[in-house]
């Protein structure tokens, strides 16, 4: 099916879709059918798949199990550099009307929601950086271990939840924007945003049993170590990736860095990476609760009762778009 974008574009605004939820939860797979039936393009959504190299780790889907459906916004960073919320949302909205102007549909999937909500409602600029606030910032961290953290959860909760208390990065950001604009952060981001015009969309949020979740999410952390994960960053550093590069902060490649530092070994490693990623997705599933105007499914997405209900709810959307 072939999305039809003809007509005045002040009366007729192209389709997206999105599907959103938990890590494990089947995201890329109902997209991938979705991209299938509809003529679908998809762009990621997911903070760390954009980095190149980091492909086990991140359940990146193979080139080869692509399914010839065109892929976007992945590989698209080098790990040296550092990827933002804006950053994603200033290369994703080009991709999205360039989808459409090929007469195809554009579907983000992911998981990260403040790159979603960068990019569907939009992130104000925030104060500019100050360098002497950050390497104090950095001292108290380094003096008390999880000191950032809980001064974030003091002075914006909001931010500080969905932020890991070892993301030093986001945490100086955050706070910077806290201390300097004399507000939380998460109402500094909201206030002055330009949200995403000209789309009509469908949102779909995954809300898989709990107990199964925590079980798939075990499993694909095995299969994760089991395909390579630490060989995957053994070749990352030696081709001269820092083991501080940004995405190597990330649930699993920090756990795999530790290994390989001696911190700790292959099976501590494992369940320590299975527990972080039971504890993302409780933060996951908890933004995504506040996400407006979304579909909420009772299901993995990789399940055939669900694709077939959501392909239906899909066609009958573009369907109402065209009448």
């Amino acid at each position: 099916m072939k999305v039809n974008v003809s007509g005045d574009a002040d009366s007729v605004r192209p389709p997206l879709v999105v599907v959103a939820g938990p890590t494990a939860s089947g995201k890329s797979g109902l997209a991938l059918e979705l991209a299938v039936r509809f003529h679908g393009e998809i762009v990621n959504c997911d903070s760390v798949q954009l980095y190149r190299g980091f492909d086990i780790g991140t359940a990146k889907i193979p080139p080869g199990e692509r399914r010839g459906i065109p892929h976007h916004l992945l590989d698209v960073f080098d790990p040296v550099e550092l990827a933002t919320a804006g950053d994603y949302s200033s290369r994703a909205r080009p991709v999205l009307r360039e989808i459409v102007g090929r007469g195809a549909l554009p579907i983000v999937a992911g998981g990260t929601g403040f790159y979603l909500r960068a990019l569907l409602d939009g992130l104000a600029e925030g104060p500019a950086r100050s360098e002497p606030l950050r390497t104090r910032l950095a001292r108290m961290e380094s003096r008390h271990s999880g000191r950032l953290h809980r001064l974030l959860r003091r002075l914006d909760s909001e931010t500080a939840a969905r932020i890991h208390a070892r993301d030093l990065n986001k945490l100086i950001r955050a706070l910077e924007i806290c201390i300097l604009s004399r507000r939380p952060a998460s109402q500094a981001f909201r206030d002055g945003s330009i949200p995403l015009e000209g789309f009509r969309t469908l949102k779909f949020v995954l809300e898989p049993d709990r107990k199964a979740l925590h079980e798939r999410i075990a499993a694909r952390t095995r299969q994760i170590f089991a395909a390579g994960l630490l060989e995957e960053v053994r070749g990352l550093v030696a081709q001269g990736v820092s083991m501080e590069a940004k995405p190597f902060e990330s649930i699993g490649y920090r756990e795999a860095t530790d290994v390989l530092r001696g911190r700790m070994n292959l099976d501590q490693a494992v369940e320590a990476t299975i527990i972080a990623t039971r504890q993302y997705a409780k933060r996951q599933i908890t933004w995504f609760r506040r996400e407006t105007g979304a579909i909420r499914v009772h299901g993995f997405g990789d399940d055939p009762s669900v694709i077939e209900k959501l392909t239906e709810i899909t066609s009958r959307f573009l369907t109402d778009l065209e009448a």
